[in-house]
């Protein structure tokens, strides 16, 4: 929802962020300029406004005035009532020139006659008065704003300019400040509330920090929040971010006692060097981070000359990233809150093996098909397990995981408090062979007649769980709301209850897999990457741009180390007979052109030649298929063919938000076909290579299935590791460099055909590609 500029809810829905903001386009015409970003010395200041400290007195203040506080005006109210809602331990001081009293509050004129300065001020008029507005904050010893206007960067070239200098203003003054465009925060903790919707009840403090770049969305959090019990150290609407990013607020946060996980909402990724920096702080410290980032895109902007660029497309780089980083990726609102809901827990899953209690067939069966998908093991009950439980479960019923034990919990009375469902629960928790417990727990909708029973439940399921030591997960069979009575309970007992059975297992999924990225984290913490260079270039830059021929591709590889086939360059049938010979038959014969990225479509290529005259024939043939489509044909390689054996791909492309990303895949005419391919940002070092390898669907190949030679995945690692030196040695002239395909066979690794593609610098002009 976008702030309107009279200060008034206009009722539309634009939810536009960051992602839009300074983002003009390529034919944005002479005011493209202000899409490069703050200068150094803006950036600086920018970033000394937005330091934790500066966040926490920000996100928690005692005080606050809103300035443009109308009765008149629908923000005014919604503003006010989230205030006394929240319920804000200090005074709220409207600021109206034209009335002495707003909403039953004496007002002031301006925040020049304050009697003594606010901790926060929520500006609210319209977008021409804001700097205004900040001028007498600064004079006023205002240090914090909200800014609700809208009319800047979402708007356009004027508004990119008005934000532009927002910024600038803010820096001048030393003000923090919250937006633009933004509906404003919530902090339960504090009880700070200063937010443009409406919250019928105090939101319910916890450990899940929600940061969003998107207003509207924050509506919908908060419910889902308030249905399902999960607390909140804060929700942030971020707005435009002119001063205050989505970045800096993870920087806080992570300093935050409260917060024990973070989620996101993002558009796009500010700075991203940092965010991924942050993150990594994150996954060390032990605090999450679950993001849903949207605007996928089916291709990367790299140059499409590259098989790279089609198969590490931007949301695919995203996904690559964020695993590295330890970020949790995930697909929908809901997920993101539950599962957030479940790592704030702190609970300690960090093995596989899942025991299942439930009172449903059906949920036992639905639960295994997601444990499968999610990676979840869920082993077969130990033999002394098996025979308690048979003790305890009606005749009719199987002593199994995931275990049913039948509608029969509801007949057979509780032994010592503890039913048929808790004595379950114990028998699977005390179980060797299982980790931990994903446990049925139904609840209901009112407040039962004889609440004893239900207490004596949950405080029964408590002591179970203390006692154990092994983590529960408990669930609600479907994403029903939790009824306010159920919410309580459970806060009375420290409980709490995943919303539904897709959300729980996958939050459980998740979890896991952070909890294996941490420990990956923290075992290679003090292990060097093996020789790569921070992406800085080697020597000059060079001097083409566009494609470069396969020869100078092969002399660059061979440069840092890149196994190559043996090659010669021929130029005339003589020359390509002769290297035929020396080489070995049969011989492959390919154009080399810069001009001809792929060969083979053109006729540029001749394979499985067996002798000299049919070598100096295919040097005619394929010499005259370059020439007839490029007039840069710098002559012909010839190459022993390789038979057997595994071919791969591996390649480098720039992502525009997080530079260079490795892809590594099947090779071959499989690499687009298949798709089969796994990424990771660049630096990596052998060991990364080999985890590589391993998630290909297609990783059994490389073990030599059906009789053939094992590859040696530690000689492919050390040739990709090498790839990826020469590709970061070309420093910001990189836009792609793969080999497809090396040929493997056993520990002997050569890469058959390289492709090179660079660029200008960034900001030197448009790419001659």
């Amino acid at each position: 929802m976008t702030p309107a500029a009279d200060g008034a809810p206009d009722g539309r829905t634009t939810d536009t962020g960051p992602a839009a903001q300074l983002d003009a386009g390529p034919d944005a015409g002479p005011d493209a300029g202000l899409d490069a970003g703050p200068d150094a010395g803006t950036e600086a200041g920018r970033r000394r406004l937005a330091r934790p400290e500066r966040l926490r007195a920000l996100f928690a203040p005692r005080s606050v005035a809103l300035v443009g506080a109308s009765e008149s005006s629908g923000w005014s109210r919604l503003v006010v009532a989230s205030l006394r809602t929240g319920g804000l331990p200090g005074r709220v001081v409207p600021v109206n020139p034209r009335h002495s009293s707003v909403f039953g509050l004496p007002a002031v004129p301006s925040l020049r006659a304050l009697d003594e300065p606010v901790d926060l001020a929520f500006c609210q008029v319209a977008t021409e008065r804001v700097e205004s507005v900040m001028e007498e904050a600064a004079e006023a010893g205002v240090r914090h704003l909200v800014v609700l206007a809208s009319g800047y960067g979402e708007s356009g070239t004027d508004g990119r300019r008005r934000e532009r200098a927002l910024l600038g203003k803010a820096v001048g003054l030393d003000l923090t400040l919250l937006g633009p465009n933004t509906l404003g925060y919530l902090n339960p903790h504090a009880g700070a509330a200063p937010f443009g919707l409406p919250i019928t009840e105090p939101p319910r403090p916890g450990g899940v920090a929600v940061v969003l770049q998107s207003g509207a969305l924050a509506s919908a959090v908060l419910d889902f929040s308030a249905r399902h019990g999960i607390g909140l150290s804060l929700l942030s609407s971020m707005g435009n971010e002119a001063v205050v990013t989505a970045t800096d607020v993870v920087a806080h946060l992570l300093e935050d006692d409260h917060t024990r996980a973070i989620a996101m909402f993002l558009e796009t990724v500010r700075d991203p060097d940092r965010f991924v920096e942050l993150a990594r702080r994150a996954l060390r410290a032990g605090k999450p981070v679950v993001a849903l980032k949207v605007g996928r895109s089916d291709a990367g902007r790299a140059s499409a000359l590259a098989h790279t660029g089609a198969v590490a497309g931007d949301d695919a780089v995203v996904d690559a990233v964020f695993r590295a980083a330890g970020v949790v990726r995930v697909r929908s609102l809901e997920e993101l809150l539950a599962t957030a809901d479940l790592l704030a827990q702190g609970l300690p899953l960090d093995r596989p093996r899942m025991g299942v209690v439930s009172a449903s067939g059906g949920a036992c069966d639905i639960i295994a098909d997601r444990a499968h998908d999610e990676g979840v093991e869920v082993p077969e009950p130990a033999p002394a397990t098996r025979e308690r439980l048979t003790e305890l479960l009606p005749p009719f019923a199987v002593a199994r995981n995931p275990l049913d034990v039948t509608g029969f919990v509801l007949a057979r009375p509780a032994v010592g408090g503890r039913g048929l469902a808790e004595q379950c629960l114990e028998a699977m928790l005390d179980d060797p062979s299982i980790d931990f417990v994903f446990n049925s727990l139904s609840l209901p909708s009112r407040e039962p007649a004889d609440p004893a029973a239900l207490h004596g439940r949950l405080a029964a399921i408590a002591e179970i769980t203390a006692g154990s030591g092994k983590p529960v997960v408990h669930y609600t069979t479907t994403c029903a709301d939790l009824a306010p009575y159920a919410r309580d309970a459970l806060d009375k007992h420290g409980l709490r209850v995943m919303p539904g059975i897709e959300l729980g297992m996958a939050a459980v999924g998740h979890a896991l897999r952070w909890g294996r990225a941490r420990r990956r984290l923290l075992r290679r913490e003090n292990a060097p990457v093996e020789g790569l260079p921070a992406a800085a270039p080697v020597g000059s830059p060079p001097a083409r741009t566009g494609p470069w021929s396969e020869a100078a591709a092969r002399e660059l590889a061979a440069a840092h180390g890149v196994p190559l086939v043996p090659a010669t360059l021929a130029t005339t049938r003589e020359e390509a007979r002769a290297a035929a010979e020396a080489l070995g038959y049969p011989v492959a014969l390919k154009v080399c052109s810069a001009s001809i990225t792929h060969k083979s479509d053109i006729g540029g290529v001749a394979l499985m030649v067996g002798g000299p005259e049919e070598a100096e024939s295919a040097f005619d043939r394929v010499h005259s298929a370059g020439a007839a489509h490029a007039d840069d044909v710098e002559g012909v390689l010839v190459t022993p063919m390789r038979r057997g054996g595994v071919e791969l791909f591996a390649g480098v492309k720039v992502d525009p938000l997080f530079g260079p990303v490795l892809a590594v895949g099947l090779g071959g005419v499989f690499v687009e076909v298949l798709g089969d391919v796994s990424l990771r940002p660049l630096p990596v070092s052998a060991a990364d290579v080999e985890e590589m390898l391993g998630e290909l669907r297609g990783a059994r190949l490389l073990e030599g299935v059906r009789g053939g030679v094992p590859v040696d995945l530690g000689a492919v690692a050390r040739a990709v590791c090498a790839l990826s030196r020469a590709a970061l040695s070309l420093g910001p002239s990189l836009r792609a460099f793969e080999v497809n395909p090396w040929w493997v066979h056993g520990s002997q690794v050569e890469a058959l055909d390289a492709l090179v593609v660079t660029g200008p610098p960034e900001g030197d002009g448009p790419e001659d590609a």
